[in-house]
């Protein structure tokens, strides 16, 4: 049985937890507020653009001149990039294990192919370089002060690895922002583009040829996704970690209330014991 000296240690040990816990609850939620407002914000220029490049796309398909972009060139898919998108730092649940996990089913599934990867966060990093992947980008410590630029620079190497035919298909592995309470894995083919089809019928007058345009919208569509998809991982992060955090400050209060009872029936059993004592001493004596 552990004296009452152990049992008020382990207590403070535990109680000094549940404030860690609870302070990086409070600093996720913080930041939650924030980094939601950027992800909500970017959904309807995403949406605006989508619709534009449909209307693009049309009209470029009709003209004349028009010539195939290279990143709607359609290719056996021997070559596969994945871009994986995690946290740099844990503590987040499930966050970066349950991403993890499908983007390694997806590998399992696709050993026939040569895959390489573009890693996006220290935890897939240190996962896949420990298994001896391909990795040809890494981009860590991002999400900080996470700017357009830093979308744009992933996807560029992207674009060019595509264009030149490097690899045949670019997959994104994301933890979208759906709830605080549940992120949404998403596993999509980003190239080559599936350019989706107009909804309006209104009739555009363009003042620049409509393959040109084409041309200039689907790069600046791909960085546009990109830059949404990091947003959306920094929410659903903030969110897994509050959610995470939350649930250890509930377990350690649990925690501290059975200690608690249970040193109360060592030190009852403990005078209990030193009054029987005392009494058998005191009867011996008489």
């Amino acid at each position: 049985m552990p004296s009452l000296i152990d049992i008020r240690r382990r207590v403070r040990s535990v109680r000094n937890m549940e404030q860690l816990t609870k302070a990086m609850k409070m600093v996720s939620a913080a930041k939650l507020r924030r980094a939601q407002d950027r992800a909500l914000a970017a959904r309807p220029y995403s949406k605006m653009l989508q619709q534009m490049l449909a209307n693009v796309a049309e009209a470029a398909a009709e003209s004349p001149d028009a010539g195939g972009h290279p990143l709607l060139a359609v290719r056996p898919e021997k070559n596969i990039l994945l871009v994986v998108i995690t946290a740099d730092m844990g503590k987040a649940g499930g966050f970066n294990a349950n991403l993890i996990k499908l983007a390694q089913r997806f590998v399992d599934e696709h050993k026939q192919n040569r895959l390489s990867f573009e890693l996006v966060g220290r935890k897939g990093r240190d996962y896949f370089r420990k298994r001896s992947a391909k990795i040809v980008g890494e981009h860590t410590d991002i999400f900080r002060h996470m700017k357009f630029e830093d979308a744009e620079e992933i996807a560029q190497a992207i674009i060019e690895r595509f264009s030149n035919a490097e690899v045949d298909s670019v997959y994104l592995f994301v933890n979208e922002f759906k709830s605080v309470m549940s992120p949404h894995l998403a596993a999509e083919r980003m190239l080559p583009l599936e350019v989706p089809k107009a909804r309006s019928q209104a009739d555009y007058i363009y003042e620049q040829k409509p393959d040109e345009l084409l041309g200039s919208l689907l790069p600046r569509y791909v960085k546009v996704q990109i830059y949404r998809a990091l947003l959306e991982s920094i929410a659903a992060e903030h969110a897994a970690r509050m959610t995470a955090m939350d649930a250890a400050s509930s377990n350690a209060s649990d925690v501290i209330e059975k200690l608690t009872l249970y040193m109360n029936r060592v030190r009852q059993a403990s005078i209990t014991r030193e009054i029987i004592e005392i009494v058998g001493g005191a009867a011996a004596l008489g």
